[in-house]
């Protein structure tokens, strides 16, 4: 089992749930953070930390059609292990629906 990122984070990006990540297993993109799949231990930490709520276990049906966007990004965007600057409208956009068009693939620019 593994905890996916959905939805709730594109166009948030609170980056609470990295600083308590044991494992250092976020990857960051513009405008939204994914969790790989393999690397993270379902220790569930990082769940309640996120304000967006955007963090779910992979058994919960909103993470079925994120849990493979979880995984082809976190091959292609650098690893994050300390918190970042969240986006500066993040309050604006948190728990809006119908966001997922607006999901970029671009890179973040991570600090490992």
């Amino acid at each position: 089992m593994t905890y996916v990122v959905t939805e709730n984070c594109i166009k948030c990006k609170y980056q609470d749930c990295v600083e308590v990540c044991p494992v250092d297993c976020f990857y960051e993109g513009e405008n939204f953070l994914v969790i790989n799949p393999d690397e993270c231990i379902d220790c569930g930490v990082c769940e309640p930390e996120c304000p967006a709520e955007a963090i779910v276990p992979d058994s919960d049906d909103r993470a079925d059609e994120w849990l493979e966007v979880n995984r082809a990004f976190s091959e292609k965007w650098p690893n994050i292990t300390r918190k970042g600057d969240q986006l500066p409208d993040s309050d604006e956009w948190k728990d809006k629906p119908g966001k997922k068009e607006l999901l970029s693939d671009k890179p973040g620019v991570g600090n490992t």
